[in-house]
This record gives C-alpha cells, sequence and structure tokens, in this order.
C-alpha cells in the first residue's frame, strides 16, 4: 500500500500530513543551520576580519582626514563576544542556506505535480547559489563605495566613532538584502513554470518595475545615502529583465506543449469522425 504520508498524483496531501511535513521540514533545517553554526564558531573572529576589509579600504581612501588605519570600538566588555556570535550565526546561515532551501521546496512540493517535483534539487542548489551571489556582489561593489560615501562627511573637526557591532548590522543587513534581490530570476522562473505569469505580462510591467525597484532599493537598503539605492535598484532592474527571457523560453515551451497536445486531439477527433462516416457509408450500402 502507498505511505499515507506521500504527496497524491496530483500533489494533493491531507491536512494533517501537512503539518507532519512542515514539523519535519523545520527540524531538518534546523539541525543543518546548528551544524552549520558550531562549524562557524571557530572561524568567527576570521570572518570578522574579512567583513572588516570594505571599511579598512574605505577608511583608507579617506585617509588625508582619518590616517590610514580603521579603528572599530566597543562600549560593552561583552560585545565583542555577542558580535562574533552573531557573525557565527548569519555565516551558519548562509553556509546552510542549500540544505534550508532544499527543505523548503520539499514542503512546497507537495503541492505541485508530479513531474515540477523533480527539479527540487536544482531549485535548492541555485536558490543557494543566487542567495551567494547577490551578498558577494553588494561585499565586492557596494560596501567599499557606501562607507567611502559615509566617511566622507569627516574632516578635521568631525571624526566618526565606529562601533564593531553596528558596523557588523549595517554589512549583515545590505548583503542579506542583496541576497535576497538576486532570488528574483529564480522566483519569476518558479511562477512561469507554475503558468502564473508569462513573459508578455512581465513585459508589460517592466517600466513599472523601474520604478518599483529604486522604491524598493530605498526601502531594503539600511543607509539612506542615494548611491546603496543605485547599486541595489540597477541590479534588480537587469535581473528582471533577464527573468523575462527566462520566462519566455518557459512560456513558449509550455504553449508548444499545449498547441502539440490540441493538434493531436484535433487529429484524433478528425480520425473519430472520418470512422463514424465510414460506418454510417458501410451501413447504408448494406440497407
Amino acid at each position: 500500500m502507498a505511505d499515507a504520508s506521500e504527496p497524491s498524483e496530483d500533489g494533493r496531501m491531507p491536512f494533517f500530513e501537512h503539518i507532519r511535513e512542515l514539523r519535519s521540514r523545520l527540524r531538518n533545517a534546523a539541525i543543518a543551520f546548528i551544524v552549520a553554526f558550531v562549524s562557524c564558531w571557530f572561524f568567527a573572529e576570521r570572518i570578522y576580519v574579512w567583513l572588516r576589509v570594505p571599511i579598512d579600504n574605505a577608511w583608507f581612501n579617506n585617509a588625508d582626514t582619518l590616517g590610514s588605519t580603521a579603528i572599530l570600538t566597543y562600549s560593552k566588555p561583552t560585545e565583542p563576544f555577542w558580535v562574533y556570535m552573531s557573525v557565527a550565526m548569519w555565516a551558519g546561515i548562509f553556509v546552510a542556506s542549500p540544505l534550508i532551501f532544499y527543505q523548503l521546496w520539499r514542503f512546497i512540493a507537495p503541492g505541485l505535480y508530479k513531474k515540477e517535483r523533480r527539479i527540487g534539487i536544482a531549485f535548492a542548489f541555485f536558490s543557494a547559489i543566487f542567495f551567494v551571489t547577490g551578498a558577494l556582489f553588494c561585499y565586492h561593489f557596494v560596501l567599499e563605495n557606501l562607507y567611502t560615501f559615509l566617511l566622507s562627511y569627516s574632516d578635521a573637526s568631525l571624526k566618526p566613532t565606529i562601533m564593531m557591532g553596528e558596523y557588523f548590522d549595517l554589512t549583515k543587513d545590505m548583503m542579506l538584502a542583496f541576497g535576497a534581490v538576486f532570488e528574483l530570476p529564480l522566483l519569476i522562473y518558479f511562477l512561469a513554470m507554475v503558468g502564473l505569469v508569462t513573459h508578455r505580462g512581465l513585459w508589460k510591467f517592466n517600466r513599472w518595475f523601474i520604478v518599483l525597484a529604486f522604491i524598493i532599493g530605498a526601502i531594503l537598503t539600511p543607509s539612506p545615502d542615494v548611491i546603496s539605492q543605485i547599486f541595489m535598484a540597477v541590479p534588480m532592474i537587469a535581473l528582471y529583465n533577464m527573468s523575462i527571457l527566462a520566462a519566455y523560453f518557459v512560456t513558449r515551451s509550455k504553449e508548444k506543449k499545449k498547441h502539440a497536445q490540441r493538434m493531436r486531439e484535433r487529429d484524433a477527433e478528425a480520425r473519430l469522425r472520418a470512422k463514424q462516416r465510414r460506418d454510417e457509408d458501410e451501413g447504408e450500402d448494406e440497407d
């Protein structure tokens, strides 16, 4: 007999099985995160030093007023410990993100048809790739320019006192925001795959999305400066247009399959009508 916890062919699953499935997926994601967190804890200080590179470079870019060495401070004796704890936690999320995305997909998959559930592993893999790519894009191309701009307000009478915890929070928030934005192509591809959007509708919405991208950039970037908002909005617009191309191939493929199915049904109907006419002709000949 079939396992009751397995979804049916059309993706339906009983309500309480959904609850059990959610509990199972949350447990697996939590285990993956805990293992990644403990592993990253041993490298938390090194990771923080790596995260300091953008502010160090930005400080050097303003060396004429600040000096050549960046100085970060803390106000409480326990602050470095908790900052490194936070570094390990967020690094663990990044490391465990493939398994977390995979568990998310496994929870969503029962609502899909069997042929759509086969791409679960690829979905988890590319979700993590896009997420990490967005974070690295922010690290390499955005943060140094952002901090250079912010430190440019300093002069001989105005010196910054940067707290290590506040610096990490801003850096982490920026990287998370860019990681989320870079999931856009995968999200649109998924929506196109299940038939909720098409390339035609996405293209019509393109001009409105440009305005929306700058609004989202202003909301998601914790810093109020225009530079970081532009650095988020422009990649978002580029990713959206790339998503239109992906949706085009998905939609065209589905339309070709539907057209081929209609042609087969039409041919079958034509053969059936021809057979019926032959049967009628044979009956008249017998009469």
